[in-house]
């Protein structure tokens, strides 16, 4: 397992602040929470005595630092296909295919995302969920980004509260929209069925663009930034405004399909039982070189296919 040690003397200038405080100041590529929790098991030594993270520093204090980066993942491996944008030894970056959970929960704790990963790269099972720093839902398609060591791990969080990493989705959504907007409406938990979220007022702050791409007869391709990144996001501010996603089980209601549509574009919205977002763009400052980095993948072919029946229902009005 990998180890970090060093020892150094706190000068006149450094004095004042708390220990977990100037560590996660002075050693940046691991987060205070984590100095808190190697602190506490007395990897930090203040003066060769064990401390605590909310001690003041003085001048002339001796700090010595013996880290063990432990494993942080229980979860198992498993052998299945990834299809891989980008890797290197800071990040991966990876086209994730609709059906696939992310993380192990309860009724899927293996064949998900994580094992995966652990497969791919062993040393994962050294960073917190594996480098999973974001996720999409399971029948979301699209681009994922993991943190491959905990250096690269801490930055993309600290990205992702800063509002840094640049995520756009493709959505259709029913309805025809006239123009995009900005959605602003706090998200939380349902108040009365607990595996859904909801616009509620006590929720967190959400924050969603869109604007259209193409429009069809009776549905609206949309383009979607994502400002926040709340559970279910997207699906529920879209439901919010009266256009839930094609095929949102969860947040669109009963089936509905289209007043005058033929046989064929009924057929092919039955047919796609889950919802119509793939994430298609990512772009981030890489946690390794500090470059901003941007990549793109198209949709699944589900998802095209979708897209080309609209079109030809248009068409052949």
């Amino acid at each position: 397992m990998p180890h970090f040690h060093t020892e150094l003397t706190i000068s006149f200038d450094q004095a004042g602040p708390r220990l977990d405080q100037f560590l996660a100041q002075t050693y940046p590529d691991y987060s205070r929470s984590r100095w808190q929790q190697w602190i506490v098991a007395g990897a930090v030594l203040i003066n060769k005595a064990a401390s605590n993270a909310k001690y003041k520093l003085r001048e002339g204090d001796h700090i010595a630092i013996d880290v063990t980066i432990e494993e942080q993942v229980l979860d198992k491996p498993q052998a299945i296909a990834l299809d891989i944008i980008h890797a290197d030894k800071d990040i991966i970056v990876l086209n994730k295919p609709a059906g696939l959970v992310v993380h192990p929960a309860a009724g899927n704790r293996d064949s998900t995302l994580l094992n995966a990963l652990l497969h791919y790269a062993p040393e994962l099972a050294e960073v917190p969920r594996a480098g999973i720093v974001h996720r999409l839902d399971k029948d979301t398609s699209g681009l994922l980004m993991v943190a491959r060591n905990l250096k690269s791990h801490t930055r993309l969080v600290r990205q992702l509260q800063a509002r840094e990493i640049h995520r756009e989705y493709l959505a259709i959504a029913r309805g025809k929209l006239i123009a995009g907007a900005t959605v602003h409406a706090p998200i939380g938990r349902h108040p009365k069925e607990r595996v859904k979220m909801a616009v509620i007022h006590s929720g967190k702050p959400a924050v969603t663009h869109y604007r259209i791409a193409e429009r069809f007869a009776h549905y609206t391709l949309l383009q979607v930034q994502l400002e926040t990144g709340r559970t279910h996001q997207i699906r529920v501010h879209l439901a919010h405004v009266k256009h839930p996603l094609l095929g949102d089980q969860t947040y669109g209601g009963r089936l509905q399909l289209p007043a005058g549509s033929d046989a064929t574009l009924n057929e092919a919205i039955k047919k796609f039982k889950r919802q119509a977002l793939h994430a298609y763009k990512l772009g981030l400052e890489h946690p390794g070189t500090r470059e901003y980095i941007e990549f793109e993948v198209q949709p699944p072919q589900d998802f095209l296919s979708l897209l080309e029946i609209l079109r030809e229902y248009d068409h052949n009005k």
